[in-house]
């Protein structure tokens, strides 16, 4: 006797589907023509994409530099349980062949990674989860000329990765700085120049907008952005009395602004102060420059009001905050280059992964999966290098330059 044919209706397989990861999907594209054309359409992928939100699916990955190869790289972290966030595949990227890769932002599961500081620069955007990676077109933005004076470094220190929801596009602003030199003597000049670049995918161009006057410090924790605006510290006043203010940028009206000092932070000389997004909400995280055993304070904005969210005493041996977690958890990095979690419910320390490498270049970003796409190519040796870590428990800082006789097709 046949058994009955069952049907699942198809709004429950997309239901299904759009709670999968992306690599379970590019599996599937090879299995059904209708399941591959219904993964590229606007309405599943944004299903999925705020079902990863909803449920909170966090994905960390780890920036850092290996001294003894003068190489920068990417960690990717695994968060199933039991793992405690071993590395489970090291990124290399090729691409950046001038200067080592950082990441200048991180939006709807992208990432704008740029070269560090100076003249030749490469800027691509990457989506880790489709494996897709656009080459940004170099800037056409003209630098002011001056009669004597030459042009000699052209320094890129700051930047943020936004979607514009007014406009549906993707933009990327950089601050530019220029230094002039005389050009007969090459004495260096005392003053230099102020340039703000924003580049637009849709339009897949650059332009020049007005410079704010003010210089911002890239001292954010994992993102700085929030609703389309960009959050910054400026500093203002003489030593050793300087004051914090906050600096944004709306990448719809394409506009700063500059909110009020923030008072209770004390002088800036004695205090650390990161800008990030807790919970929907800009804050700012205030702890102290001098000391191993840091305390923190965790501020956030509530309209024009600044409010304390909660404070950590002091825990010993840290160096700097690398960003939050779930559940208001804290990643750390300590005094012997280990990056460790701090649950403040239980005050306890977690230890998580050992880094042999320069403590200043550790940083840790998050992103969900994301099927959105930017129009770019698939990553290749040329520009992405994978290394699968088979069993993370082993020394996480073996030799990358042997990733090319490991790269994961898969």
């Amino acid at each position: 006797m046949q058994m009955p044919r069952f049907e699942v209706p198809e709004a429950l397989v997309t239901e299904i589907l759009s709670k999968l990861p992306v690599k379970s999907l590019m599996r599937f594209n090879c299995i059904c023509k209708y399941w591959c054309s219904s993964f590229q359409t606007p309405h599943f992928i944004s299903k999925h994409y705020h079902n990863n939100l909803k449920n909170n699916n966090l994905n960390p990955l780890l920036q850092r530099f290996d001294g003894n190869a003068n190489l920068a790289y990417l960690s990717q972290l695994s968060v199933e349980k039991d793992e405690n966030f071993l590395v489970k595949q090291n990124i290399r990227l090729p691409f950046f062949i001038h200067d080592s890769p950082y990441v200048w932002g991180a939006c709807h599961g992208f990432f704008c990674l740029h070269s560090s500081f100076m003249n030749d620069m490469e800027v691509a955007i990457w989506n880790p989860s489709t494996r897709e990676f656009k080459i940004l077109p170099q800037s056409s933005v003209q630098r002011p000329t001056y009669p004597g004076l030459t042009c000699k470094y052209v320094i890129f220190a700051c930047g943020a990765f936004e979607f514009d929801f007014k406009n549906d596009d993707y933009k990327f602003i950089r601050f530019v700085t220029l230094c002039y030199v005389d050009t007969e003597c090459g004495i260096e000049s005392p003053d230099d120049v102020s340039q703000v670049e924003l580049y637009s995918l849709k339009c897949d161009s650059w332009k020049e907008i007005p410079s704010p006057n003010y210089s911002p410090l890239d001292y954010c924790l994992s993102n700085n952005c929030l609703d389309g605006i960009c959050y910054w510290q400026i500093v203002m006043g003489n030593s050793p009395y300087e004051k914090v203010m906050i600096l944004s940028f709306d990448m719809a009206n394409e506009k700063f602004s500059v909110s009020p000092i923030l008072e209770f932070v004390g002088f800036f000389s004695k205090t650390n102060i990161n800008v990030l997004v807790f919970n929907g909400s800009v804050g700012v995280l205030v702890y102290p420059v001098e000391g191993i055993d840091k305390s923190f304070d965790l501020w956030v904005m509530n309209g024009k009001e600044w409010t304390k969210q909660f404070s950590i005493e002091s825990i010993p041996g840290v160096v700097n905050p690398l960003g939050f977690w779930k559940n208001n958890e804290l990643f750390l990095l300590n005094t012997n280059y280990e990056v460790v979690l701090f649950d403040p419910s239980t005050q306890e320390l977690g230890i998580n992964s050992y880094l042999d490498h320069h403590r200043e270049y550790v940083s840790l970003f998050f992103y969900v999966e994301s099927l959105v796409s930017i129009n770019g190519i698939q990553e290749h040796r040329d520009h992405i290098i994978r290394q699968l870590v088979g069993d993370a428990s082993n020394n996480i800082n073996r030799n990358i330059d042997q990733v090319d006789t490991k790269y994961d097709d898969g």
